[in-house]
């Protein structure tokens, strides 16, 4: 039985961990860090029955329950503290927590070794995984590709991990098959500023979208000549991200140090 404890469980992402953890048999849920909800049971704050814990306002009450692995999706400047802390402690770290850059992450390989170990996912979903692979193998036959992320209106950061995470991986692609740089973008004038979205790695441009309603959605759209591909994802619930998140977590133990991305535990 693997203990498991949650931080940002009064959060959507986190109430949703913490039901999924109470269900699963093999794990169990010993302790919910939140600072905005600390004193309140989870129970009520997360729509949850049966885990008895109080919310906590401090990591340390992880490391008196025992906690073995650690689940985070917060914000970025909290999960930095909170992955250091759970490094420094000998705490497994699970997060999907967006909003890093690339000295966050150099920084995470640094923390996390022989001791403690942390998978780092932009995305949990399976099928999401699934398609930024898609995006990958269909990289170097294209011309040209533009990526659309639709998310909740409560995200923060945009463009998406996902969308940045697919744009790197099918730029590498690209680059490793030596298929030259993407089609060139037409446009001399834009009408009205960012009505091409943003321009990520190698040129590629992606586009952000913020609407009540959405969950996490993301559509790849490639060019050839004379026809077109299309690559679609949707999490309709946040539910989805559930298996990926548990297969991490009781996996995270065997592997070693800092592992980016789904793709691996999937064997993609």
């Amino acid at each position: 039985m693997t203990r498991v404890g949650v931080f940002g469980a009064a959060g959507r992402m986190g109430a949703a961990v913490c039901a999924a953890v109470l269900e699963a048999t093999d794990l169990e849920l010993v302790g919910a860090v939140d600072p905005a909800a600390a004193g309140r049971p989870l129970d009520e704050v997360a729509s949850l029955r049966g885990s008895g814990l109080e919310i906590a306002s401090s990591p340390d009450a992880l490391g008196a329950a025992g906690a073995e692995v650690v689940v985070d999706f917060t914000v970025a400047k909290a999960a930095r503290a909170n992955l250091a802390w759970c490094a420094e402690h000998g705490l497994h770290v699970v997060c999907g927590t967006t909003g890093f850059d690339e000295a966050d992450i150099e920084a995470m390989r640094q923390w996390f070794s022989a001791s403690a170990h942390a998978v780092l996912a932009p995305n949990f979903s399976i099928g999401a995984a699934l398609m930024m692979r898609c995006a990958e193998l269909c990289a170097p036959w294209v011309l040209g590709a533009e990526v659309i992320e639709l998310h909740h209106d409560h995200k923060r950061d945009a463009p998406s991990g996902t969308s940045l995470e697919t744009i790197r991986r099918m730029q590498a692609a690209r680059d490793g098959a030596g298929a030259g740089a993407w089609a060139a973008d037409p446009t001399e004038k834009q009408v009205v500023a960012g009505a091409r979205g943003g321009a990520a790695e190698g040129g590629l441009h992606v586009h952000s979208v913020r609407l009540p309603g959405l969950v996490a959605h993301q559509e790849v759209l490639l060019g050839l000549t004379g026809e077109t591909l299309s690559i679609r994802h949707d999490s309709l619930d946040r539910v989805s991200f559930m298996p990926g998140v548990l297969l991490a977590v009781r996996r995270v133990a065997s592997l070693e140090g800092l592992t980016v991305g789904l793709a691996g535990l999937l064997g993609l």
